[in-house]
C-alpha cells in the first residue's frame, strides 16, 4: 500500500459528459476509465460521494452513508426497461456547467419513474435483490430513508426546522405518518440500490483495468443530515437541538477571515466510550465504495478550529484537543490497515505532523503553495522528506493551474520560471511534469490542468458558495492527445513502479 510511484486525475463523476445536465455513472464515466487506461494512468480521485445538501456542496451531504442518487445513469435505467425512450426526449442542458435546480427536479422526475416501473414490472429475482440490499445495509439506510422521506413531507426544510416529536424522533410521532410515508421510505431505498449497482460496475471496471480508485471523507458532516438526525448524542449540541459550536479555521490562504463551514462538532468523548463505532462504520462504508482513501482536514484529528455557533466569522474560533491516536487505533482494530491519506494542508503543527508520522499516513503537497520566492517552502519539491507523499498541481480548493498563475504574483511567476527553467507559456502541463518527477509516490492532476482551463472552470472557490461544483467537460474535450502525454510522463518518471529502497 502506497508503496509503487503512480500518477493519476482527479475528476469528480458530476463534471462527466452526459446529456442531462450533470455528470454521472453512464457512458462518460466509462469513456474517462478509458482515457486512463489509454494515458497508463493508475489513480482516479473522486470528491465525497454522498448525497449533496447546502450549496450542492459534496462536503456538506445529507448522509456519511449514502450515495449521490444524481449520479445515476438514466440511459443504464432504459437498458434496464427502467425507463422508456421517450422519458428521456427534451433534455436541454448546459454541456460545460451544472445547473442544480433544474437538473434535479428533471433527475428526480426520471427516478421516480424508474422506481414505479421497478414496482409494476421488475422480476421476483430483481425485487430479492433489492430486498437483501435493504437488508445488508439497514443499519444506515432505514434511517436515512425515513429522514429523506420526513424531510420530502417537510418540503426539504431543514430537520431542525420539523415539529420537535419529528426532530426528536419520537416513535408515536413517526409511527403517524408512517402509511403515508412508505413509498417515500421505498423509493429512497431503491434509488440508493440502484446507485450501488452502477457504481459497483464501473468500480469493478476500473479495477480490472488496474485504476484505484481514491475517494474522500470529510471530517465533519452536515446538520441538515441523517447522521446527527439519527445519532445526535455523538454530536455537541445544546438542549435545544442547536450546535453548541461549529467547525471552520481559522484565517488561511483561501480566506482572510477564515472559512466558517458550520458542521457541528463531535462529542469525541461520547465516540470514545463507544469505541468510536460510528467513525469505524463510516470508514467501512466508504472503502466499499472506493479502494483508498483520503481524509479531509486531518488536522483535526489533532485539534480542531471551534467557533461559537453564532459567529459571524471564523476568526472568533479557538483549538480543541481531537481525539488524536486513539481515533485511528480503533480503526485499524476494526478494520486492518488502513489506505487512508492525510489532508495534512493549511496550519500544521509539529504535533500534526507527529501524529501523521506516528500513524504512517501519507501526507500532501500542493505545488501552488510552493513558489514563495522568500521562504524555501515545504511544497518544494527539493524540500520533500518523505518519499511517500501524494503531489497535487492543485485540488478541488484551488484554482486551475493557469488561473492561478495568472493572478498570483509577478515574484512567484518569475521564480517558478526559474525554479523550473520554462517560458510559462504552458504553464499547466509544466506543473503536471513537475509534480509526476517529484519523489512523491503518486502524483494526482485535476483533470481541469490536463485541460488547460483558467480560472472559469475550477471547482470550487472556499469561502463562498457562488459558482461551486458546477464544473463540467464536453466530451470532444478528452482528447486523445492528453493521453499520450500522460503517458509520456508517467514512462519517463517511472509510474507505475515500487519505490526504491
Amino acid at each position: 500500500m502506497f508503496d509503487k510511484r503512480k500518477s493519476g486525475i482527479l475528476a469528480h463523476p458530476t463534471s462527466f459528459p452526459s446529456p442531462y445536465g450533470i455528470g454521472d455513472l453512464g457512458a462518460g464515466a466509462y469513456e474517462f476509465v478509458d482515457f486512463l487506461i489509454a494515458a497508463k494512468q493508475k489513480l482516479w480521485q473522486v470528491l465525497p460521494l454522498g448525497p449533496t445538501g447546502y450549496g450542492d456542496s459534496p462536503y456538506q451531504s445529507f448522509s456519511s452513508f449514502a450515495g449521490n442518487h444524481y449520479l445515476i445513469s438514466p440511459d443504464m435505467l432504459l437498458e434496464q426497461g427502467l425507463l422508456s425512450p421517450d422519458d428521456l426526449t427534451g433534455a436541454a442542458f448546459d454541456a460545460r456547467k451544472v445547473d442544480y435546480g433544474p437538473v434535479i427536479e428533471y433527475k428526480m422526475a426520471l427516478l421516480k419513474k424508474a422506481h414505479t416501473n421497478f414496482k409494476a414490472n421488475s422480476t421476483a429475482a430483481d425485487k430479492s435483490k433489492l430486498t437483501k440490499f435493504c437488508k445488508r445495509y439497514s443499519d444506515w439506510l432505514n434511517d436515512y430513508a425515513l429522514f429523506t422521506a420526513l424531510k420530502d413531507y417537510h418540503d426539504g426544510v431543514p430537520w431542525t426546522s420539523w415539529p420537535k416529536p419529528l426532530a426528536a424522533r419520537e416513535r408515536k410521532a413517526i409511527a403517524a405518518l408512517e402509511d403515508e410515508l412508505q413509498d417515500a421510505i421505498e423509493f429512497t431505498k431503491f434509488v440508493q440500490y440502484i446507485f450501488y449497482c452502477q457504481w459497483g460496475k464501473l468500480r469493478t471496471y476500473a479495477n480490472d483495468a488496474g485504476i484505484t480508485i481514491i475517494g474522500d471523507i470529510p471530517i465533519f458532516v452536515s446538520m441538515d443530515s441523517a447522521d446527527i438526525w439519527a445519532s445526535p448524542e455523538l454530536f455537541a449540541l445544546d438542549k435545544s437541538g442547536k450546535p453548541s459550536g461549529v467547525a471552520g479555521v481559522p484565517p488561511d490562504y483561501f480566506s482572510e477571515t477564515g472559512q466558517l463551514w458550520g458542521n457541528p462538532l463531535y462529542k469525541w468523548d461520547t465516540h470514545k466510550k463507544t469505541g468510536y463505532a460510528w467513525w469505524c462504520r463510516r470508514v467501512e462504508a466508504t472503502l466499499e465504495l472506493v479502494d483508498e482513501v483520503r481524509i479531509d482536514h486531518f488536522r483535526g484529528f489533532e485539534s480542531y478550529w471551534a467557533v461559537p455557533y453564532d459567529a459571524e466569522t471564523a476568526i472568533e474560533g479557538k483549538w480543541q484537543k481531537g481525539p488524536g491516536k486513539a481515533l485511528f487505533t480503533a480503526l485499524e482494530k476494526k478494520l486492518g490497515q488502513l489506505p487512508v491519506i492525510a489532508e495534512d494542508l493549511g496550519i500544521i503543527t509539529p504535533a500534526v505532523e507527529s501524529l501523521r508520522t506516528e500513524l504512517n499516513l501519507p501526507g500532501m503537497k500542493v505545488l501552488h503553495f510552493a513558489f514563495n520566492p522568500k521562504d524555501a517552502s515545504a511544497y518544494l519539491p527539493h524540500m520533500y522528506k518523505d518519499s511517500r507523499t501524494i503531489v497535487y498541481t492543485g485540488t478541488h480548493d484551488n484554482d486551475t493551474t493557469i488561473g492561478w498563475y495568472e493572478s498570483t504574483s509577478d515574484a512567484e511567476r518569475d521564480y517558478l520560471r526559474r525554479y523550473m527553467n520554462v517560458s510559462g507559456e504552458d504553464i499547466a502541463w509544466d506543473m503536471i511534469r513537475l509534480a509526476f518527477s517529484t519523489s512523491g509516490v503518486y502524483a494526482i492532476i485535476p483533470i481541469q490542468d490536463v485541460m488547460s482551463l483558467d480560472t472559469d472552470d475550477r471547482m470550487n472557490r472556499p469561502g463562498t458558495t457562488d459558482a461551486c461544483w458546477q464544473f463540467r467537460y464536453a466530451s470532444d474535450m478528452l482528447d486523445s492527445e492528453y493521453a499520450a502525454k500522460l503517458d509520456y510522463l508517467a514512462s519517463l518518471f517511472h509510474r507505475n513502479q515500487p519505490i526504491a529502497d
